[in-house]
């Protein structure tokens, strides 16, 4: 009897790190010892283990069986070392050639019977697999197709430890059958992904009549990628208008999906047989939602992504904002201005990507029925100032886009019907839009307008002076800052694209001036 040595790895975030695994069976008193910095579930995993061997009739060592994970220094949690340190004490016995299971990685949670359990986090995993340079990967059956997104890996699906064991035996390297194609993973192109988004419906902006002022907002929010606030009462629209925001984004390039689906992979949400997320997510949480719930947490030394990293590269929908708690929205301003979010804990600091677009909506006032004609509003003035107020100022400055959305009469809904188009008519001229865009930040590191940063739009993409009269005013007057006057500028450039323009000109900073008022 030796050590034996296998690989597995460890989440920490959306990062997988690599960890050896040790065995050694040898001379001592019987029993098992696992070292190297384990939280419970690893702890517990050699009666896992055990049971899972002697079930699979394989005789577990009668003597001194110690198990070493490392780096011992790296946090390491859940039940995806089991098979690894399965294989690892099978090599260290000899019931398995030891140098037939060096060079794979082995993921996987074993039950006791022997079967091998899909485990969370296997695509970010495997890309962390691939980027440390292992060539083959041992993955729960379950799991195969997300393993399999990761270009040139080897992935061996095994459904029970007793298959795994057969295959190491014999040296036949011959990959079990997987799914290899990608794209076939992939649900259609136009289909949403899920992700809080309502499912079984089709959704399409043409539906929402009434709202032209709305369904533009939407047109250049999602052509530069700006954060969007609706104000109006209930019935009026909002919800309808957001869930449709995700159908006029361009899909996810190949790079952006594989790290989309990492993290909905990560948090355990990667939709049955649709490993592959190729359209924007949308994520739309209760308002009674907690900190963790939203930014990411977790008790027990487990953090999770939240709701901003769920919806990385796609939307993020707070309807009734004025609802969620003030620390709940006020922890929204360091992604919004980052793109990621940072958690700290006792066990360590997990830093997710959050860059998403951010939709608000609210009613006018408690009751929702404030301006809304022939139903007074019966809320104090007091009440009214408070309910909105719980919106701080510091996030209402990162919103780009701002709107008032009213109650359509039956001649507004009957006429509008006549001017409403297709979600794949806008997301078409949106298409266009951002293509204009990229190339003019070609060799940036800025996708979208949005994105730009304050020195850039002052020195590489200023406006022409003469366009910037409308600001100026609302800098001297006060109603507005530094911030908003970028995010104005921002909007101004996603205008010119729509329109086709080189530069934006006094019409763009205008009408981005009263997006950003919100008194259109």
């Amino acid at each position: 009897m030796a050590v034996a040595r296998t690989r597995c790895v460890a989440l920490v975030g959306v990062t997988g790190r690599v960890v050896e695994v040790e065995a050694d069976v040898g001379p001592g008193v019987a029993g098992a010892h696992f070292i190297g910095l384990l939280d419970t579930a690893i702890s517990e995993a050699r009666g896992r283990v055990r049971s899972a061997l002697i079930n699979s009739r394989f005789s577990w060592p009668d003597a001194r069986v110690t198990v070493s994970l490392f780096p011992a220094s790296l946090p390491k949690r859940g039940s995806i070392f089991d098979l690894a340190i399965a294989i690892a004490v099978l090599g260290a016995a000899g019931a398995v050639p030891a140098a037939r299971v060096a060079g794979p990685m082995f993921l996987g949670e074993l039950g006791l019977d022997g079967r091998v359990r899909p485990v969370r986090g296997v695509l970010a995993a495997a890309l962390a697999a691939a980027e440390a340079g292992a060539r083959t990967i041992v993955v729960p059956s379950l799991n195969a197709a997300e393993a399999a997104l990761v270009p040139g890996l080897t992935v061996v699906p095994v459904a029970t430890l007793g298959e795994l064991v057969e295959w190491l035996r014999s040296g036949d390297l011959r990959r079990l059958p997987v799914v290899d194609d990608a794209a076939s993973l992939a649900g259609p192109a136009d289909r949403p992904d899920p992700g809080g988004q309502p499912e079984g419906r089709d959704l399409d902006l043409r539906d929402v009549a009434g709202q032209p002022v709305g369904r533009k907002a939407l047109e250049v929010c999602a052509a530069g990628g700006h954060n969007l606030w609706m104000l109006g009462p209930p019935g009026s629209g909002k919800t309808m208008l957001a869930e449709r925001l995700p159908t006029l984004l361009p899909p996810l390039d190949t790079d952006q999906a594989l790290e989309v689906s990492a993290i909905h992979s990560v948090a355990g949400r990667l939709p049955p047989g649709r490993p592959l997320l190729t359209r924007p997510p949308f994520v739309a949480p209760h308002h009674s939602a907690t900190m963790a719930a939203v930014v990411g947490g977790g008790s027990g030394g487990v953090v999770r992504p939240g709701a901003v990293s769920l919806a990385h590269r796609g939307v993020l929908f707070l309807d009734e904002a004025p609802e969620f708690a003030t620390a709940v929205l006020d922890s929204l301003r360091q992604p919004l201005e980052s793109g990621r979010v940072t958690i700290s804990r006792a066990v360590g600091t997990v830093t997710f990507p959050a860059r998403f677009m951010l939709v608000l909506a609210a009613n006018p006032c408690p009751c929702g029925l404030q301006g809304t004609p022939g139903h007074p509003c019966r809320c104090t003035p007091t009440a009214r100032r408070r309910y909105l107020a719980r919106l701080s100022g510091p996030l209402l400055d990162r919103i780009d886009v701002k709107v008032r959305i009213g109650l359509a009469t039956r001649a507004e809904l009957l006429a509008d019907r006549h001017f409403t188009e297709p979600s794949a008519a806008v997301a078409e001229r949106v298409l266009l839009a951002r293509d204009r865009a990229a190339k003019r930040l070609a060799g940036t590191p800025w996708l979208s307008n949005a994105d730009v940063s304050s020195a850039a739009l002052q020195t590489d993409f200023r406006v022409p002076d003469g366009a910037l009269a409308p600001l100026h005013r609302g800098l001297d007057l006060g109603t507005l800052s530094a911030r908003g006057l970028h995010r104005i500028l921002r909007v101004a450039w996603t205008l010119a694209d729509l329109a086709g323009k080189d530069r934006p000109g006094e019409p763009e900073t205008s009408a981005a001036l009263a997006m950003w008022l919100g008194v259109e």
